[in-house]
């Protein structure tokens, strides 16, 4: 599993790099860089950790991105989401190197930049550690004894991994310096949201409990907002 995790994480992050790099026209980008080293040394750290603690999360989110008893309204939000993803990256690359459309961010903001993504890392890490059930697909898991998860960020929030993406997903335009790259987070949020409403409905349904949870915490991503 070791091997297939690294096979999967160099390749996603390979291609996130070929994205940026060819795009920027610019091999030596220090933003480039260091949006790839956040992301590589986090998942080594990612695989590293939840060998030990959680294997059977970490074989569940190395699947492929479809399974059998995943909606077909799933597998075409995570096409698209995938899909905008690597455009997103390719603008972000072209805006802040090629084009020069955005103006040079000063270095302080790309650091902020990066600490969101971290903050956005750590943040998953509390989820996974919270639920050994957060596939990346939306599915029923009887093979693995599903049940409802209330405890750690669960308790605030109905989608705290949706939540945690909030800090990385406008921190990458800062880091990478891409000030029009700051107007696709909103649009992946409201995407998000409404997979976690889709979620919800499956989830009340077919999985016991759900339905009391959702009376108990009122809030799906922000606390005391939404």
């Amino acid at each position: 599993m070791m091997l297939r995790t690294a096979m999967q994480s160099a390749l996603w992050i390979g291609l996130m790099g070929v994205c940026l790099f060819a795009a920027a026209d610019n091999w030596i980008w220090p933003q480039g860089w260091a949006f790839i080293a956040i992301y590589f040394f986090g998942s080594l750290g990612f695989t590293a950790y939840y060998l030990k603690r959680d294997p059977a999360l970490l074989k569940s989110r190395m699947e492929p991105l479809k399974d059998k008893g995943q909606p077909l309204w799933d597998r075409l939000f995570l096409l698209t989401f995938i899909a905008i993803w690597f455009l997103w990256l390719i603008f972000m690359a072209l805006d802040a190197e090629r084009w020069r459309l955005s103006t040079p961010m000063p270095v302080a903001v790309n650091v902020i930049g990066a600490g969101l993504i971290v903050a956005g890392f750590l943040a998953t890490l509390a989820v996974f550690n919270a639920n050994s059930f957060a596939e990346p697909v939306v599915r029923l898991q009887p093979d693995r004894h599903q049940h409802v998860i209330d405890t750690g960020p669960y308790a605030l929030v109905r989608h705290p991994m949706y939540s945690s993406a909030i800090f990385y997903l406008f921190g990458m335009p800062l880091l990478l310096g891409s000030k029009w790259g700051l107007l696709v987070p909103p649009l992946f949020i409201v995407g998000i949201s409404l997979r976690a409403i889709a979620e919800e409905n499956k989830l009340a349904r077919e999985l016991p409990g759900y339905a009391d949870y959702m009376t108990r915490v009122p809030y799906r991503l922000i606390p005391f907002v939404w």
